[in-house]
């Protein structure tokens, strides 16, 4: 079978199993690399310091999957209802992570699939799939594939379906005949991305600070964002869609009926002051299996609790005075942070009763703070 016989039936194959967009690049070492370095160099990853550990292997393909010649970069939407304004004592969670399942569950077994597609295909070859999990710089590979544009934003945009989909990949030794590149840019004058984020997250067009983005302050961070960043945040949780939902290429971008994909009835927006009533059995039981499950117990209650900082509810102060006495000293000082604009004789008091009994030096800052605004 010819390269390009090999690569037209993969890309149907892809379709066929719900991927709605494929397309093939060479394994080349990518563009992009040399940014990724300076964005390295200039600190934006933060605590992601995985990222600088593992710099060498974005340099090619071969990093990822040893002799690979080919990637057939693929697309999932995610896109379904409009998401519903939280009300008091609600929190946001971005689009993608709405559904029971995590998306990895769902697109990593249709990667295989396809896998066992190429090597019946093409015997004696060897891949790997990939889904956000390896030194690959997927989006660039994507534009090379033919799917799309890097927006401002930096996400990957389609021009019919825009940007509310996922990226992952199949890396193999074997020829495929590779698509045309994306070569236009059509975000234009347009900065609605730039101008939307909450936290000014964006340096420069196409360029992420990610120590100011809401996605990695509520995902990736393990302690407290700084005090100048908490009121930013509004009331997200979990991760961020502001600038997706400002773009304009996202106007028209078609909805999924995949259910994996749906809303779950508690999933967005998410009732804040039950959280604190999960242990780490009942939290591992409800999101085990879910996006949500990413921050763990500790960062979701963090969230919360910023999250009911920045939108009081009277119905959501005993979850945070439940919350101060908190196992975990991150939890027991976003409470310490929330209760302290409350504004409320039993806030006042439940915050004085731990002061004298707490210990530990972040949390009794915190404390100090709250009880002096």
């Amino acid at each position: 079978m010819s390269p390009l016989q090999l690569a037209e039936r993969l890309k149907k194959a892809a379709l066929e199993l719900g991927f709605s967009l494929a397309g093939v690049t060479p394994a080349a070492t990518p563009s992009g690399v040399e940014q990724l370095q300076a964005w390295l160099d200039a600190g934006f990853a933060g605590e992601m310091t995985y990222l600088a550990d593992r710099r060498p292997a974005y340099d090619h393909p071969e990093g990822v999957l040893p002799g690979a010649k080919s990637l057939l970069v693929l697309a999932t939407p995610y896109r379904t209802l409009e998401p519903q304004s939280p009300e008091p004592g609600q929190g946001r969670v971005s689009r993608y992570a709405w559904g029971p399942t995590d998306y990895h569950d769902y697109v990593r077994p249709r990667l295989h699939q396809l896998a066992d597609t190429l090597r019946a295909l093409a015997p004696g070859s060897e891949s790997r799939c990939v889904i956000d999990t390896a030194p690959l710089l997927e989006r660039e590979f994507a534009r090379l594939a033919g799917l799309g544009w890097q927006g401002k934003n930096t996400m990957l945009i389609h021009p019919r379906q825009g940007s509310w989909f996922f990226l992952s990949a199949v890396l193999t030794n074997a020829e495929l005949a590779p698509d045309e590149p994306f070569k236009t840019d059509h975000c234009g004058t347009c900065t609605a991305c730039l101008d939307a984020c909450p936290t000014q997250a964006f340096p420069e067009p196409g360029v992420l600070d990610a120590r100011r983005c809401i996605s990695y302050l509520t995902i990736e961070q393990r302690g407290l964002p700084s005090p100048d960043l908490r009121d930013a945040m509004g009331e997200w949780v979990f991760g961020c869609d502001v600038c997706q939902d400002v773009c304009p290429w996202n106007r028209k971008a078609p909805a999924t009926e995949e259910p994996t994909f749906s809303p779950l009835a508690a999933s967005d927006p998410l009732d804040l002051a039950e959280l604190f009533e999960l242990d780490d059995a009942a939290f591992r039981q409800r999101f085990r299996k879910t996006a949500l499950w990413r921050p763990k117990r500790r960062g979701l209650l963090r969230n919360a609790a910023i999250a009911l900082g920045n939108a009081p509810a009277p119905t959501a102060e005993p979850g945070l005075v439940r919350g101060l006495s908190d196992a975990e000293p991150l939890v027991r000082a976003a409470c310490a942070w929330a209760l302290g604009r409350y504004g409320t004789e039993s806030a006042a008091k439940a915050l004085e009763r731990q002061s004298c009994i707490e210990e530990d030096p972040i949390v009794l800052e915190e404390l100090a703070n709250a009880r002096s605004t």
